[in-house]
């Protein structure tokens, strides 16, 4: 049960879908989502933070990055479950797919 509550509480928050909706297109680190959301450093990384715990993300530090991507979800069937349909959902939402058009031009080697 708190697996499950767990995952939920993390889909709780809009900010959480779209990084999520991101990170399916490519490996991000903070200052990029930073960048994307509009968002405070601080609060990207505790939304990370929340991702992580839950199952959702994987980080891995690059140097002077911290790189996030999408989990395999092998670890929790409900993250397993919700991972692949969050990639078909919000496909057709007018703000998802701004920010998704907008991803090739946010490059951390231009903005970090």
């Amino acid at each position: 049960m708190k697996a499950f509550v767990k995952v939920c509480k993390a889909l709780s928050d809009s900010s959480r879908v779209k990084i999520l909706k991101m990170l399916q297109h490519k490996v991000m680190c903070v200052c990029e989502l930073t960048h994307a959301l509009g968002l405070a450093q601080p609060t990207v990384s505790k939304h990370l933070k929340v991702l992580e715990q839950a199952g959702f993300v994987n980080s891995a530090r690059d140097e002077r990055w911290v790189n996030y991507s999408l989990s395999d979800g092998r670890d929790n069937p409900y993250v397993a479950s919700l991972l692949g349909r969050i990639k078909c959902w919000m496909e057709d939402d007018p703000e998802m797919a701004s920010l998704i058009r907008r991803l090739p031009e946010i490059r951390r080697d231009q903005i970090c």
